[in-house]
């Protein structure tokens, strides 16, 4: 069904309707009375029905003019908003930051970084994404995402990564594991063992794409488990082992709950970045949420060990 009212009609119905003639409103809209007296009834014959009644001088409204004019604030107002918002967008003042990682728990930085953010874009929403956490670049290449905080970089024209912080995947064991006493582990450490990882496929665990897959070593046992914390307590109990990031699981390694080896002679190291879609006219607040996270202390594992969170 086409639509024959336009926002200019509803504004000629109000001020009708609220200045009672057609000489006051036409002085009102910058009209000649000619002119206003041409398009009201333009929009009477496009809508098959008078909208006033016309006694002597007075504009008195009809059924169908009431109902009108019911609707013409709640509309002019929301595109007045509409058009206050899309002002602040353009300006980069105003929007919605969509955001997510691929460490599934990794989010102890946020309350931090949203602070001083909120400060300097109090009109900017930042928004986790929880569903993309398992393929953000995916989710990022998609629209679905404006930043992607990730592990792993990608060969794409289409995306920009901003470095951030390193931090180091460790094996965790509980204190009197046959293999706590080595200085390090092996990917043919693992064959023999039982190893926790998070719910997800193994094609998307660090573990299996960067070490074990490589060396063509399957563990003896493998289980999946939801929880973090479910892993780490059933390593602290001897059940098996798994891999996590250093700062991850620092409190019960220096509380001699865990040990934690380095994974391999030289040990295993990753670059997070925060990587965007390249464009030409980057929101000053996406850059800001970056640089306040690389500075961030509760973001970078290496300045703050005793965060909780696990990564894949």
């Amino acid at each position: 069904m086409a639509l024959h009212l336009e926002v200019r009609h509803l504004k000629l119905v109000e001020t009708v309707a609220k200045e009672g003639g057609m000489t006051k409103a036409a002085n009102r809209l910058h009209l000649t009375q000619s002119a206003l007296s041409h398009q009201l009834r333009d929009i009477e014959a496009k809508l098959g029905t008078p909208l006033f009644l016309r006694l002597n001088k007075r504009m008195l409204l009809t059924q169908a003019g009431e109902r009108l004019l019911s609707a013409a604030p709640m509309v002019l107002d929301e595109l007045k908003r509409a058009e206050e918002d899309i002002r602040q967008i353009a300006l980069h003042r105003e929007g919605i930051l969509r955001i997510s990682t691929e460490c599934y728990t990794c989010y102890h930085w946020l309350p931090s970084v949203l602070k001083p953010f909120a400060q300097t874009f109090p009109r900017v929403e930042v928004r986790i994404v929880a569903e993309a956490t398992r393929r953000p670049i995916e989710a990022l290449l998609d629209g679905r995402l404006d930043l992607a905080i990730t592990s792993a970089t990608t060969r794409n024209r289409k995306l920009i990564f901003k470095p951030l912080f390193k931090d180091e995947l460790v094996v965790i064991m509980s204190p009197d594991h046959a293999l706590a006493s080595r200085p390090f582990i092996t990917a043919k450490d693992f064959a023999a063992e039982h190893l926790l990882v998070y719910s997800v496929p193994k094609e998307e665990l660090t573990v299996y794409q960067k070490l074990l897959r490589p060396a063509d070593v399957a563990p003896k046992h493998v289980s999946r488990v939801e929880l973090s914390e479910a892993i780490i307590e059933m390593v602290k109990a001897g059940l098996g082992l798994s891999v996590m990031a250093r700062w991850a699981v620092a409190p019960q390694v220096e509380a001699g709950t865990l040990r934690a080896l380095p994974l391999t002679a030289r040990g295993f190291h990753r670059q997070w970045s925060a990587a965007m879609i390249r464009h030409k006219a980057v929101p000053p607040y996406l850059l800001r949420f970056i640089e306040l996270l690389a500075g961030n202390s509760m973001a970078s594992p290496r300045k703050d060990a005793r965060r909780k969170a696990v990564s894949r």
